[in-house]
């Protein structure tokens, strides 16, 4: 899955915040980075709303993300390299200061940059990928995938546009159309394998303490 670099300018407005989060929210969504959303988003408010607070409404402002090794980075750029974000400890009552130690709070670093032209304040989340261009699923899905790419031409797909996983996902319907015959070809009840397959799934991704209903089981 390719996660190529993204940026978005935009003036600093509060009305531009909600509008921002879904951005982010789709980006993700197509990433497969679907655990990070929550915390994306908190992120991306509290930066800009930094900017919007202390270098001030209508500033000209970039969102940028990117993956950093396995890790969600999240910048935004403004052009005042003189107000810099600090950590307040803010105190429960306290109405501000506490933007900067709740990104410090959810994100495993962040950190400022000044360039010439302008500063750059950035987060970094820590993701379950284990590669840059990796799937969330482990060898399941990489297992998957290598059966996929040996379907010819109809291999998986390099970008996560919907167009692109909605042929693979006809590519993955062959490969079990395709296995169900090998089954029964070799005198195998395929329907049994496929509920067998199918309550193996769900084992596999029902949350932790979870009861799974196994067929015969009701009592």
């Amino acid at each position: 899955m390719s996660r190529k670099p993204w940026d978005l300018a935009f003036a600093a407005e509060p009305e531009e915040v909600a509008a921002l989060r879904r951005v982010m929210r789709l980006h993700l969504d197509l990433w497969g980075l679907h655990e990070a959303i929550g915390t994306a988003q908190l992120c991306v408010s509290e930066l800009v709303s930094n900017v919007i607070t202390h270098v001030g409404p209508g500033t000209p402002t970039t969102l940028a993300v990117s993956m950093n090794g396995t890790h969600l980075r999240i910048e935004v750029h403004d052009p005042d390299t003189r107000a810099l974000p600090t950590l307040l400890d803010a105190g429960a009552d306290s109405e501000g200061g506490r933007g900067m130690a709740l990104v410090d709070a959810v994100t495993d670093r962040w950190g400022v940059q000044l360039r010439e032209d302008r500063k750059v304040t950035w987060c970094e989340l820590a993701t379950d990928l284990t590669s840059p261009n990796g799937h969330i699923g482990g060898a399941d899905v990489t297992r998957a995938e290598a059966i996929l790419s040996l379907y010819g031409a109809a291999t998986p797909p390099r970008t996560s546009s919907p167009l692109s996983v909605a042929a693979a996902e006809e590519v993955a319907i062959d490969v079990i159309a395709d296995l169900l015959h090998w089954l029964r070809a070799h005198g195998r009840d395929a329907d049994d394998a496929l509920d067998r397959a199918q309550m193996h799934f769900e084992a596999e991704t029902a949350p932790a303490g979870a009861a799974c209903a196994w067929p015969g089981s009701e009592r």
